[in-house]
């Protein structure tokens, strides 16, 4: 009887690897997409994935001794370990002793065939038995399951928080060379959940399947030794088809991993830059790299197929050989050695079930091998100590800081490039309470002097002193809190304003909170938020705008109080206003401090009471601005000069002197930012007029971050309080509008979301029409599957009848005639098993390749407005695509073989059961219900309680995402513990979840199994007294129970590994109605109209627009601008005027409301997209680069082959060459992640490079020269203005440098064209908007 369960089990379980893995596979793989593939170029992905796969596997081979996975178990933990212990063992013994129950009850029917009153007396007291044995096995199955599950779910999470606590406690080389965000979150959310199996349930299930295997072969033993070792000798076939199929599997399932990674990753790629991707045309060219990863996975998968199917099939061909062979010379020792049939029933059920049970601790041992080896690399992290490390508390705390900060012979290269040199011999004094500028051009190594500051790296030579004592020698802890960071990118976690601004001091209080949001300058915006300071600000502070982030930051820095500050253009992304006052905040806290600013702009430091020019990694000047200009050929001089030089063009066209009197004061500041995102720090830079009026006009100069960028803005401060609350509500409306955005009655035709609706199945077969022959196939093998074992069922009782024959040349006969037809059922296993799998597995997989091809086709069709909805984000399309695909595939692949292999087995056994006795089947048909509840509730066993513990700790892996992608905020401002803690806190209802999880699976299992017993021991009482009264034979009571219980578990056991029909409906649902969006802007349509030769007239008419995603905020209303061919027109205005909005629309990434785009006088919305796409050369001022290689980032700009010829005058032409010939791999470096291994100024001339090799005749600019340094500003400005040549350009900026030559000047307002012209123009308008703003500005500098 226990084999019938092991075999149908074991089926199962080789079934679940074959073709219902896919699922599996499909959602672990997400798991790794970014551990895989991080170091993957977008292009290169494909060509190394052997490389890959062969890494993977080196790493693969390391790991822990299985005892050391229990290294972080409590007493509570071993105490449920031990009765777990005792509980699994007894549950597995239960299995042996229910085979030798079973020989007593074969021997109570067949020996009293001629007493049919002892016959119901013994089969009855034989019958109690099974209710005995289950009681104990659901008690035991309860201890064996609950307590494992609880102790792996501690345990799991107990190394969760360890792995955290390790990882930021880690110095930051550590995360540029060995570690990514992805890998550590992939690991925490992953690799824990394989340690968790380890150390979990799978240990409970392989000490009741050893129990059982050891129990087995002692019942079998004792009962007969020499059939025992008969079937003994089948066992080596077993095994050996077992692990060569299991071997193939592994091979073949981890090159479908790699290939889905590669998938994933693409995708996450794609849409994270779909901007980048539609400017450039690139849809094909991501399509099609999708599909070569997704080709890999196919013949991976398929391979992974075949080679389930040839262990199923092998397997049973020995089983049933097996069972043949037992068979027959178990006859010949019930004939010559008096054997009973009972004792031969009881061996052969006996060795089969120890056997079995080997097989099914397969899975338990691959557990324990993917935990160990998950395990090595946590534990190591674990056990790594830094060093630089943060929780190291014995070194020297300072009592009295001055802050006099020295680096003396400082010699430094970055972890992640050991081969090139940053510092050599560097050296600086930076005096206590002085404020020391840095300035150079881009990677010069301004911004690595921060980082060694606040020693997130260690010189390898030399020393970095803080009054007098290297800063090795001190708490870390304690002097990273003395130091205050505010950098260009301020990072935000995505908790509450209140709890981001209160990272700066350990239980800051509201008023302290309230009080320094005040001095940043934040506290009227966020008072002016629905929930205050209890707004969320979203992933990496999403929901709010840049300049709100870094008021955030600014506050967070000021409620630390620090000694040392460091200011890398803190006030960058600030409007005029908010600048002057968070300066003046910033000059007050800057007052008795060490300071250290990092420019490039030297108008921002003039006033720094030492300015350090650094440049290749050396100081090579030294002094105040006075000190350095005495020099005529200083190279600080030589900077100064080279930004003069704009200005003084400004000047040549500039007329009068400025009178505060004449001036007209636009109303700048309604999405309160300005025409300036940077700022400047100087007090000689302002200038403030005051009449008796309440309202005070400040005029201020502002900065960015490139050298040379002098921007104008005109400020206004008032006592009225309603100028005020229109500069904050408007700026509300742009930064939070997610929280308020009302949605539209959905139109698909315009490309709007509608309400998903049902979906047909067979619309899903319709993608699948291509296989219908395959199909076909695999439909008839499923029969030919579905009824193998009902038939094995009539098979077993028809020999057990023979055994009882009291004629012994007719028991041999009948003996022999069975044991061939279990020859014969062994063969048609072997063939129509594996067929069944293969044809399905090609099925599917074909399915899943054109399903996530088709969507993914589809997705980046979409216009930019769809990306642009939460639900979209690149992370959320990489795992829609894949959990999507995987489900919708299971239906086919899945589903519906089940369904097929199920109605078969059904009707063949309810044909055999009725056939043999009608009032039997009737009775263990209405039993089936339990059965079948042991049968899912043992798959559920074997697949793993615990698969959803990934989900619950979603919530605590966001928290951890945030702290280690942020990890030198967190350094910064020793914000280790607090991650800790709400890490922990987020852990602790999964974990509660997963503890009643656990004693709910135990429960259930416990229950399912008694069930089974009590159902096996009514229906063998009832079938007794049938016989009894004369109404069967025993030997049709065994034909109806095995026909019976036989389907019911094949049913059962597939329905638990049938896929979850709530998620494939959803998925299927989610699939078409991504597939059935049509795009309004779709890059694939090709009916519109292309021009034979474009000049590039460019015309607003009456153009009226809001962003989609912000429907409330009306941005063009009655919208009008001409830019004619090969003309220069420059928008200026204040941050949220329309300027960029212009570049989208042009770029067609958004259609109006209403009023015409017209190209050469013809409609845009008429031109093929792709067209006019490829005319476009677009430069934004946060520039996108691929996970690749610097020449296939710049070649990305053409569709055809670029020649490097190509590529390196692109790159001389935008000064890049020079920077990319200096590293030591050249063009072939690899850029990182998002470009992040280069500087802000080498991404910029990387992007502007592929905007040249793009040759295009539209040219779009959108601050393309925000992020260089003076000197590489110049010669990039000189290679765009050769390219502006003779074509038409359209150029966003804030400074009036970069626009003074253009042809056209449009200065915005309010969503319109305000006033436009040329400069010479404008600037002699009296009280203009343009005027008014030049005369400031040449006041200010």
């Amino acid at each position: 009887m226990a084999v019938i369960l092991d075999a149908a089990g074991d089926n199962a379980r080789v079934q679940r690897g074959s073709y219902g893995n896919r699922t599996t596979v499909s959602l672990d793989v997400e798991t790794v997409t970014t551990r895989s593939i991080s170091e993957n170029t977008l292009e290169a992905k494909i060509r190394d994935a052997d490389d890959t796969e062969g890494q993977e596997h080196d790493k693969s081979n390391l790991s822990v001794p299985f005892h050391k996975l229990f290294y972080f178990a409590d007493s509570w933990d071993i105490l449920l370990m031990i009765l777990g212990t005792l509980g699994a063992i007894a549950n597995g013994v239960a299995m042996p002793i229910m085979t030798v129950v079973f020989g007593q009850l074969a021997n109570a029917f067949g020996q009293n065939t001629n007493n049919l009153h002892a016959l119901i007396h013994e089969v009855s007291k034989v019958a109690l038995r099974f209710v005995y044995v289950g009681a104990g096995a659901s008690f035991a199955s309860f201890c064996g399951v609950a307590f494992w599950m609880c102790t792996g779910e501690r345990q799991a999470a107990r190394i969760r928080g360890l792995y955290l606590k390790a990882i930021l406690r880690q110095d930051v080389g550590f995360f540029d060379k060995e570690t990514t965000t992805g890998e550590v979150i992939g690991r925490m959310s992953g690799d824990t959940i394989l340690i968790q199996e380890a150390v979990g349930e799978k240990v409970g299930k392989f000490i009741q399947l050893v129990s059982t295997f050891l129990g087995g072969f002692a019942v079998a033993f004792s009962k007969g030794w020499k059939l025992t070792l008969i079937m003994l000798s089948t066992m080596p076939l077993t095994v050996a088809a077992g692990g060569i199929m299991s071997v193939v599997i592994s091979k073949m399932s981890s090159k479908g991993q790699v290939a889905y990674a590669e998938a994933g990753s693409i995708v996450e790629q794609i849409v994270g830059a779909i901007r980048t991707v539609a400017s450039f045309t690139g849809e094909k060219r991501a399509v099609d790299a999708y599909d070569k990863a997704l080709k890999k996975a196919y013949k991976a998968s398929v391979l992974q197929g075949t080679a389930a199917g040839l262990s199923l099939g092998c397997v049973m061909l020995v089983v049933f050989s097996s069972y043949a062979l037992a068979l027959w010379y178990g006859s010949k020792l019930v004939v010559n050695e008096g054997f009973s049939g009972g004792a031969v029933m009881s061996v052969i059920f006996a060795v089969l079930t120890g056997g079995m049970s080997l097989g099914q601790a397969s899975p338990c041992l691959n557990a324990f091998a993917a935990g160990q080896a998950a395990a090595y690399k946590m534990f190591e992290v674990i056990n790594r100590i830094p060093e630089i490390d943060v929780l190291r508390m014995d070194g020297l705390v300072l009592e009295n800081i001055r802050g006099d900060l020295q680096f003396q012979n400082v010699n430094f290269a970055y972890p992640a490039r050991p081969n090139v040199q940053i510092f050599c011999d560097f050296s600086l004094l930076m005096p206590s309470g002085f404020t020391t500028a840095l300035v150079g051009e881009s990677g010069s190594g301004k911004s690595t002097v921060i980082s060694l500051i606040e020693r997130f790296y260690d010189p390898q030579s030399g020393q970095i002193l803080i009054d007098g004592i290297d800063i090795k020698k001190l708490q870390l802890k304690w002097f990273r809190q003395q130091i205050g960071l505010v950098s260009q990118e301020p990072v935000l976690f995505g908790a509450s304003i209140r709890e981001n601004i209160a990272y700066g001091k350990d239980q800051a209080t509201i008023e302290e909170i309230q009080a320094v949001a005040e001095m940043a300058n934040a506290a009227s915006f966020i008072n002016k938020l629905p929930q205050g300071y209890d707004t969320p600000v979203g992933e990496h502070g999403a929901q709010l705008s840049g300049g709100q982030k870094q008021r955030v930051a600014i506050a967070r820095a000021i409620l630390k109080n620090p000694r040392i500050l460091l200011l890398d253009e803190a006030t960058s992304a600030l409007d005029a206003k908010s600048e002057s006052l968070v300066q003046e905040a910033l000059d007050r806290i800057m007052i008795d401090r060490t300071t250290v600013v990092v420019a490039h702009r030297l108008t921002t430091i003039r006033s720094a009471h030492s300015i350090a020019v650094v440049q290749h990694g050396s100081i090579i000047e030294k002094g105040s601005h006075w000190e350095l200009m005495q020099n005529p050929n200083s190279a600080y001089g030589q900077l100064v000069r080279l930004q003069e030089a704009y200005q003084n063009k400004e000047e040549d066209n500039t007329q009068g002197e400025i009178d505060p009197d004449n001036v007209y004061v636009p109303s700048f500041q309604e999405d309160g930012r300005s025409l300036s995102r940077a700022s400047s720090r100087t007090s000689p830079s302002r200038w403030s007029f005051s009449k008796s009026s309440p309202i005070r006009w400040s005029f201020s100069r502002s900065s960015s971050k490139a050298d040379g960028r002098h921007s104008f803005s005109l400020n206004k401060s008032s006592s009225v309080r309603s100028v005020n609350e229109h500069v904050e509500q408007r700026e509300q409306k742009n930064g939070l509008l997610i929280f308020c955005a009302p949605k539209g009655n959905a139109d698909p035709e315009k490309g709007q979301d509608v309400p998903r609706k049902q979906t047909s199945i067979w619309r899903i077969a319709a993608l699948n029409k291509p296989e219908a022959p395959i199909f076909f196939l695999g439909f008839l093998a499923a029969i030919g599957n579905g009824m193998i074992f009902p038939l094995f069922g009539f098979l077993l009782s028809s020999i057990i009848g023979s055994f009882f024959e009291h004629n012994p040349h007719k028991l041999r006969h009948d003996a022999n005639f069975w044991s061939t037809m279990f020859l014969v059922l062994a063969c048609t296993a072997f063939v129509v098993a594996p067929a069944q799998i293969f044809c399905f597995s090609v099925v599917g997989n074909r399915l899943i390749r054109r399903v996530r091809r088709l969507t993914f086709d589809k997705i980046v069709r979409q216009e930019i407005s769809w990306f642009d909805e939460y639900e979209n984000s690149s992370g959320a399309i990489s795992a829609r695509l894949s959990t999507d695909a995987a489900h919708v595939r299971s239906v086919v692949g899945d589903s519906l073989s089940l369904a097929v292999q199920n109605l078969a087995t059904v009707s063949t056994g309810l044909v055999i059961a009725f056939t043999a006795n009608w009032q039997l089947s009737l009775l263990i048909l209405a039993l089936v219900p339990l059965i079948g509840l042991q049968g899912i509730m043992q798959v559920r066993f074997i697949k793993g309680f615990s698969s959803d513990a990934k989900i619950m700790y979603e919530e605590a892996s966001r928290v951890a995402n945030d702290a280690v992608s942020s990890i030198r905020t967190v350094a910064s401002f020793g914000a280790e513990s607090k991650v800790l803690k709400l890490y922990d806190e987020r852990c602790k209802i999964p974990l509660k979840s997963g503890i009643q999880q656990g004693m709910i699976s135990g429960t259930g299992l416990a229950i399912s199994n008694f069930m089974l017993f009590a159902s096996y021991s009514l229906s063998f009482w009832f079938g007794a007294r049938l016989v009894g009264e004369g109404k069967t034979v025993f030997k049709n009571v065994f034909q109806v129970f095995f026909a019976i219980t036989m389907s019911a578990l094949g049913v059962s056991q597939s329905a638990g590994l049938a896929p979850d029909i709530a998620k494939v409906e959803a998925a299927i649902n989610s699939v078409f109605s991504i597939l059935d969006r049509k795009s309004p802007i779709d890059p694939y349509d090709t009916t519109g109209k292309i021009l034979k030769s474009l000049k590039g007239d460019i015309e607003f008419k009456n153009v009226s627009f809001r962003y989609p995603a912000r429907p409330d905020v009306q941005i063009f209303q009655d919208f009008n601008l001409s830019v004619h061919a090969g003309k220069t027109v420059a928008l200026v205005g204040e941050s949220g005027s329309g300027k960029s909005t212009v570049i989208s629309l042009v770029e067609r990434f958004y259609d109006p409301e209403s009023g015409h785009i017209l190209i050469d006088g013809v409609n845009l919305k008429s031109l093929q997209i792709k067209w006019l796409r490829q005319q476009i050369g677009l430069v934004s001022q946060e520039p996108v680069l691929f996970d690749g290689t610097i020449r296939s980032n710049i070649a990305y700009g053409r569709e055809d082959a670029v020649s490097d010829d190509d590529i390196q005058v692109a790159a001389e032409a935008s000064n890049a060459h020079k920077f990319i010939t200096n590293m030591p791999d050249g063009y072939n470096t690899r850029v990182g992640e998002r470009g992040i291994q280069l500087s802000g100024g080498q991404k910029q001339r990387i992007a502007i490079a592929r905007a040249i090799v793009k040759n295009p005749k539209i040219l779009l600019l959108d601050e393309a020269t925000s992020a260089l340094d003076a000197e590489s500003e110049s010669l990039v400005q000189e290679a765009l203005d050769r390219m502006m040549i003779n074509q038409t350009t359209l150029v966003v900026a804030h400074r009036l440098s970069t626009i003074i030559n253009a042809d056209l000047i449009a200065v915005m307002k309010n969503g319109v064209v305000a006033e436009q012209g040329k400069h010479s123009d404008l600037i002699g308008v009296t009280g203009g908007l343009y005027s008014s703003l030049v005369k400031l500005h040449k006041a200010s500098t």
